[in-house]
């Protein structure tokens, strides 16, 4: 209630949803490409509802490898302004509290229809790319798929095979590992930035009471997923925003504008204190960012100064026109690859299908996408608070069973009227008043 998130859905649409059928009718899987009997995977944390994204990869005749980014086709579903479209778009995303979820869609199609779950037929919209085992890409396709998932892993399980090398679909995993890791250094050399914002999973009993708080590891498996979404989402940018003929047509981009440099003068002068080095005037700071976060990797001020660097950012919103994503050092990037989580992946899907059939007339206007941009950002912002707030008050909850035990904490703030305190472990912050 505190941020206004619409919890229940309006009959209208529950209505709306019941009435999708399951079954796939054969004409629509004439007009796909059938993946079905191909090793397709999902990779997903094991507490997971809504499985969006799937993997898989081949070697083709000439020696280049195949991989697919197959995406839950929620457009074949949720039709533009039908009631189910409406509600989706007034929500803008999911919201996740710990233990809970706020669906920007009915479980009927989030965690039945279009969630990627083993063993079923499902439709997806996918992002084919050709590409040499060192990964320099080739070729690519956007088509619309039918897939039927062979497995799914946790980060954990996957990250089990990375090490062992043993495994379902090993072969596939490692390769895919291998190609991730080729892209991440790419990327990194290229002006991208990786900001880890420790964050914090619960262990809830069965009452939702938290009985323990551990710091979320990022694994090879996670890292994996994370190179071939940014790839993705990508590609469909840069095809929308450099067509290989025609005029560049209105679409959502995923955009990240350059630092204030007030903000960033104000940050290194900070760094400096702790004994770090941060040029705020170099004219790569994004390099000057990537040196720092090596300098700091595993010391005890490393979440400080992540979250610093962080607030010293401009905020990465959607908009109709591409300034490109600082953050990622990408000039061409979207969001296509969450349609059950978020709706401007939704809108992606529908322009690309749109633009790709040349149906007459474009669907969104560009002051219909300047609109959508404007909610949707608000409406993960919103999200982001209340997300926080949930997460701030299940480590309270857990402090207060813990009164009169010892934590090791940092300062990670100083006002006129008291310190502001970080617990190094779990990550909860609070104010100690200077009158105690």
């Amino acid at each position: 209630r505190e941020f206004n998130l619409k919890y229940k859905f309006p009959n209208s649409v529950l209505t709306e949803a019941e009435k999708i059928s399951v079954k796939i009718p054969q004409s629509e899987i004439n007009n796909r490409i059938d993946f079905r009997n191909k090793n397709v995977f999902t990779i997903d944390p094991e507490d997971a509802k809504d499985f969006d994204d799937a993997l898989s990869i081949e070697q083709l005749e000439n020696g280049n490898l195949s991989i697919g980014i197959h995406i839950a086709d929620v457009e074949h579903y949720v039709k533009k302004d039908s009631a189910l479209d409406f509600e989706a778009q007034l929500r803008g995303n999911s919201v996740y509290f710990v233990g809970k979820v706020v669906p920007m869609l009915p479980e009927k199609l989030s965690n039945q229809i279009c969630s990627l779950v083993p063993n079923e037929d499902r439709l997806t919209y996918s992002v084919i790319v050709e590409m040499t085992i060192r990964g320099r890409i080739v070729d690519y396709i956007i088509s619309k798929t039918i897939i039927n998932s062979k497995r799914r892993f946790t980060y954990d399980e996957a990250q089990d095979v990375i090490e062992t090398g043993k495994g379902d679909l090993a072969k596939d995993i490692l390769q895919l590992n291998k190609i991730a890791q080729i892209f991440r250094k790419k990327r990194m050399s290229e002006g991208s930035f990786d900001f880890i914002s420790p964050e914090v999973k619960f262990k809830l009993d069965e009452n939702g009471v938290p009985v323990s708080i551990l710091i979320k590891q990022t694994k090879q498996s996670n890292m994996l997923i994370e190179e071939f979404m940014l790839l993705a989402n990508k590609i469909v940018a840069k095809h929308i925003a450099v067509p290989k003929t025609g005029a560049v047509k209105p679409f959502v981009y995923r955009v990240h504008d350059l630092p204030d440099q007030e903000k960033i003068v104000e940050f290194s002068r900070f760094v400096k204190t702790l004994g770090y080095t941060f040029d705020p005037n170099a004219s790569s700071k994004s390099i000057g960012f990537q040196n720092l976060l090596n300098q700091i990797k595993g010391k005890e001020e490393e979440a400080l100064i992540n979250e610093l660097a962080i607030r010293s950012m401009a905020k990465a919103v959607y908009s109709p026109k591409n300034i490109g994503h600082y953050g990622l050092g990408f000039k061409y990037y979207s969001h296509f690859t969450s349609p059950i989580r978020r709706y401007s992946d939704l809108v992606t899907h529908r322009l690309l299908n749109n633009y790709k059939n040349a149906k007459s007339g474009e669907i969104y206007s560009l002051a219909d996408l300047d609109k959508i941009c404007d909610n949707i950002s608000a409406s993960e912002r919103n999200a982001v608070e209340a997300e926080r707030f949930s997460i701030k008050q299940k480590q309270i909850e857990y402090l207060r069973n813990h009164q009169g035990n010892e934590f090791s904490a940092i300062i990670s703030g100083i006002t006129n009227f008291g310190i502001f305190v970080k617990i190094t472990d779990i990550l909860a912050e609070g104010l100690i008043r200077l009158r105690d």
